[in-house]
């Protein structure tokens, strides 16, 4: 687990119960749940937001009390006066799309959540429409955005079907870094996972989360992807009960687990009505299982999110250290209920 490895100075737990004082926009807006800060500086840099009635600036810093809007539509920021701090784990199945919405209509990860009020779900990192796995969303923006910034070095783990000759030299070459053509990338940790010949499976892990970086590192040694599954983000795992398309809400001890990852303080889930639990247990038994496959393929999944290690797979990571940032696996998983 990221929090338990040294060398790494734990931010400064920023985040209380309630939360006052003028802050900068992105972090506000993010918090209440309206959208990530990335998306938020988008809206920004377009002139789509407005605080008051002016455009928003970047650095800008404002309260819930001021008045925002987007495209001349008045948002409702008093999320933002209280942390609320909600995890799902989610299932994604090949062809969604890790986007709120799609301009030709197919279908997407926030399809199948369940329904919020005066909140919203935020996307922790993306998978690309072909890739299958673990997604997290999470209703706190400040949670949402540690965990997807590059400083925070949170380790996420895939199972990686590749087909081609892999051999030692190749493994040493990914674990020792790679130029893509948007800078030096590698694994941090690669482990053999079964398989024989032209197919064989492997465990990878990488510590940031760039477009399709796992199959351009592949794609750079002359082999192929054709199947990418990710199982792990930081210390949650992707339990195998969740099948594809389902849903799952993490408890207080496995968000609390998440949130220390990256230096926050613990925040009380808040309670269900009657009436929510119900409407949210209808919803997650309703969501069909399978996902938007394409006509003729089967299912696919691998046997063991957590794969032993060979004798010689110290060798196959290119002498790696357990030690190593990223390199090791949580003795212990929280994955929810």
């Amino acid at each position: 687990m990221a929090s338990e490895r040294p060398g790494k100075k734990a931010k400064p737990a920023a985040d209380t119960a309630t939360n006052e004082g003028p802050e900068r926009i992105q972090k506000l807006l993010a918090r209440a749940g309206i959208g990530s800060r990335r998306e938020i500086e988008g809206w920004m840099e377009s002139g789509r937001l407005t605080v008051n009635g002016d455009p928003a600036e970047p650095g800008q810093k404002a309260t819930v009390n001021d008045r925002f809007e987007l495209d001349e539509k008045r948002l409702d920021v008093a999320g933002a006066a209280v942390t609320v701090r909600r995890v799902l784990i989610y299932n994604k199945p090949e062809g969604e799309l890790t986007t709120r919405k799609d301009p030709e209509g197919r279908p997407t990860v926030f399809d199948r959540l369940p329904r919020l009020k005066d909140t919203r779900w935020i996307s922790i990192g993306r998978l690309d429409i072909n890739t299958t796995g673990l997604v997290l969303f999470t209703t706190d923006g400040e949670l949402a955005n540690r965990l997807m910034h590059p400083s925070s070095q949170i380790d996420r783990e895939y199972a990686v079907r590749v087909f081609g000759e892999v051999d030692d030299a190749m493994i040493e070459r990914l674990m020792a870094g790679v130029l893509l053509e948007d800078g030096l990338a590698k694994f941090s940790d690669i482990s053999p996972a079964g398989g024989s010949g032209m197919n064989r499976w492997f465990h990878v892990t990488l510590l940031e989360g760039r477009n399709r970086e796992v199959r351009r590192l592949w794609e750079s040694q002359g082999v192929r992807v054709s199947r990418l599954k990710r199982v792990r983000y930081g210390p949650i795992f992707l339990p195998s009960r969740l099948t594809l398309g389902k849903w799952e809400e993490l408890d207080q001890k496995a968000v609390d687990a998440l949130s220390r990852t990256v230096g926050l303080a613990s925040v009380d889930i808040p309670q269900k009505t009657p009436d929510e639990k119900a409407a949210h247990e209808r919803q997650r038994r309703k969501s069909p299982g399978g996902g938007a496959r394409k006509p003729g393929t089967r299912r696919w999944d691998v046997s063991d999110s957590k794969p032993a290690r060979s004798g010689n797979s110290d060798k196959a990571r290119g002498g790696a250290g357990k030690s190593q940032r990223g390199s090791g696996r949580p003795r212990k998983a929280h994955s929810g209920k």
